[in-house]
């Protein structure tokens, strides 16, 4: 499985940022890790199979997944960034039974305030 991940850059605080992921095949679940500097992974936010969504605490609000697991395509729209939500965005997917997921490469979001 190969995971694309695409988007982010750079963003003031209060400004929008987009990341875009795809899959090269459907996957039961697809979504976004991150990794602050000196910080552990944190799962961000996932679209299932069947629709349902999960975000993190620190993101619900401003943060909204899209797309179509099914599809393998997701979209995270991230809107009133704020510095905190600088890091290494890593675009997951899940198959099977398998609780740990297939990774993408990292895409760096930086906000300044």
């Amino acid at each position: 499985v190969q995971l694309q991940a695409s988007g982010g850059g750079l963003a003031q605080a209060g400004g929008t940022l987009r990341l875009f992921c795809t899959a090269s095949r459907s996957a039961n679940a697809i979504g976004w890790y991150r990794q602050a500097p000196g910080k552990g992974r944190e799962l961000v936010a996932t679209l299932s199979l069947g629709g349902s969504t999960y975000y993190a605490d620190s993101v619900k609000g401003r943060f909204t997944i899209s797309g179509d697991a099914a599809g393998a395509t997701v979209t995270l729209q991230m809107d009133s960034l704020k510095p905190e939500d600088t890091a290494t965005y890593y675009c997951a997917a899940w198959y099977g039974s398998n609780t740990t997921p297939h990774w993408g490469k990292g895409t760096l979001v930086t906000v300044s305030s």
